[in-house]
């Protein structure tokens, strides 16, 4: 039995976080296109989103801090940096937010692929939708190939990220 890997919270070691965030973003990207191989559209879908949103907000805690101030008080009653819970937590609401404060300093395509990871989570529980009511998929090739393009984007951008760390 393989031994578990547990993610540090970013408000106890920041850098052992990171780490463990991009060693996240690479499996569930790698799962992402394993599942899309065996024809598993929408667990395809859903790691896809994981990866993403385990890329998202990582690297730039402090670009962040001024935008979410304050506190939060977790379960156990300890109080963390609102930001810290963010960047942990990365609320899929806030996703689209998080990209756009963070799109200046990660590029312009951090907007594009944060919308395409949101309508990849809206697909794996809504599924394919032939005439675009439910869900903004029609047709598998389209989900394919936003999967490959999201898996993509977060393999580049973990090596990157690993390049700075």
């Amino acid at each position: 039995m393989s031994p578990v890997i547990e993610l540090e919270k970013p408000w106890r070691d920041p850098q052992k976080y990171l780490e463990g965030r991009l060693m996240e973003a690479t499996y569930e990207a790698d799962l992402a296109l394993r599942f899309l191989d065996a024809g598993l559209y929408r667990n395809a879908a859903g790691k896809a989103f994981r990866a993403f949103k385990a890329l998202l907000a990582m690297k730039y805690r402090d670009a962040l801090a001024q935008r979410y101030p304050g506190r939060k008080r977790l379960r156990s009653g300890k109080a963390v940096e609102a930001v810290d819970w963010i960047v942990a937590v990365m609320p899929t609401g806030l996703m689209l937010e998080v990209a756009r404060d963070l799109s200046q300093l990660a590029g312009r395509e951090l907007l594009h692929y944060a919308n395409t990871a949101l309508n990849l989570h809206e697909f794996q529980y809504n599924c394919l939708d032939k005439p675009g009511v439910l869900s903004r998929y029609a047709r598998p090739e389209s989900v394919a190939e936003d999967v490959k393009a999201l898996a993509q984007y977060v393999g580049e951008a973990v090596e990157r990220l690993r390049g700075t760390a």
